[in-house]
């Protein structure tokens, strides 16, 4: 469930914003001050609860390894909107398939970022004009109802890593990769991890340079 608004009487919204360029953090602090939301920016390491709404700027994922917006996005209660640089598509599609809410670009009048701010707080992103989300139809494996998450645990099982390395990449327990792939294997009506991985490549999903492993336990047992 989305955190609601502040409203009268209550504490006001809190909203963080993470990026590794501080003249982008200072822009967005700017516009939405200039906003008189009713809310109050926060640091990400004041120690207090985590923030209603974070605004990471997907720069942090070209600058690192993903694993700021990893721990924002295990943060429960917090709405994660991505800012993206329109000039690296990329950045906005891999931070969509990790998990956030939405996206919005980095040019975004005061008015519109305040918006999206009010929409995330009150459940209603889906509504927000210049919010994207990311495109049932352009996610891998969507035919066969696979979520986000789904989809990248079968992305990284294709480029051949192992059920540990999957879940040290996704900063997520063994047991959870586990368990996504026995929802996913259930969806692709498939019982072992090479027919999953040819049923991926029939539909896509792209082929790294490490697939080939020898690994015969891998590919002949069912993941339990």
């Amino acid at each position: 469930m989305s955190p609601p608004a502040s409203s009268p009487g209550r504490t006001p919204a809190r909203v963080g914003i993470v990026s590794p360029q501080e003249v982008v953090a200072s822009g967005l602090r700017v516009l939405l001050d200039g906003a008189h939301g009713d809310w109050e920016l926060v640091s990400e390491d004041d120690g207090a609860s985590p923030p209603d709404v974070v605004l990471y700027d997907v720069l942090g994922l070209h600058e690192g390894d993903g694993s700021d917006l990893e721990h924002l996005l295990r943060q429960n209660g917090s709405v994660v909107i991505a800012v993206v640089r329109d000039l690296r598509p990329d950045l906005q599609a891999q931070a969509l398939h990790r998990g956030v809410a939405a996206a919005i670009s980095i040019g975004v009048s005061g008015k519109e970022l305040a918006d999206v701010v009010r929409s995330a707080l009150a459940g209603t992103l889906h509504e927000s004009p210049v919010a994207r989300r990311l495109d049932p139809e352009r996610l891998l494996g969507s035919e066969a109802g696979l979520s986000v998450r789904e989809s990248s645990v079968l992305r990284l099982i294709v480029q051949g890593h192992t059920n540990q390395e999957i879940a040290e990449r996704l900063f997520l327990s063994i047991n959870s990769i586990k368990t996504y792939i026995r929802t996913t294997y259930r969806k692709l009506g498939v019982r072992t991890r090479q027919q999953a991985v040819t049923w991926a490549i029939q539909h896509g999903f792209p082929i790294a340079p490490d697939a080939v492993r020898d690994n015969a336990t891998d590919e002949c047992e069912p993941d339990t």
